[in-house]
């Protein structure tokens, strides 16, 4: 790929993007393998936040387990997309202040369930690239 196709995003782009999108994917080990799931988010504080229920998610932030997190966007028409990816390690969020901030915030599961745990990714890396393939050829795009 040539060079001037892939632009690489700064920290205040990626975060800019995260803070405009509401579900990702959630990559952890679950069981020795790696497992990657759809969640809801949101952005607090420059970290992401989901809720879920007791299994592998919870389990992996409560031990301190490197997760990745994942957003990306296409446009067909343009040929180009971005994506944005989080690194670093999931926490169980105990708090009372800081359960009692996120309860009033707009984090809403699609998946059911009763969600009553929260999760945030304290990120070691943020990283973005955004990417243009107007040359390839049309049928390569959706």
């Amino acid at each position: 790929m040539p060079e001037h196709r892939l632009q690489v995003l700064d920290e205040q782009d990626c975060l800019s993007l995260l803070q405009k999108r509401h579900l990702g994917r959630l990559a952890f080990v679950e069981e020795g393998l790696p497992t990657i799931l759809p969640v809801n988010y949101i952005l607090v504080d420059g970290r992401v936040v989901f809720r879920t229920d007791s299994g592998g998610k919870l389990e992996a932030a409560t031990r301190d387990q490197p997760m990745a997190f994942e957003i990306d966007g296409i446009d067909v028409a343009d040929r180009s997309g971005w994506s944005v990816l989080v690194r670093g390690h999931g926490e169980r969020v105990n708090g009372p202040d800081e359960l009692a901030l996120l309860r009033t915030l707009p984090l809403v599961a699609w998946a059911p369930g009763a969600k009553a745990h929260y999760v945030r990714i304290s990120a070691a890396e943020v990283t973005g690239r955004r990417i243009s393939a107007r040359e390839l050829p049309s049928q390569w795009w959706g």
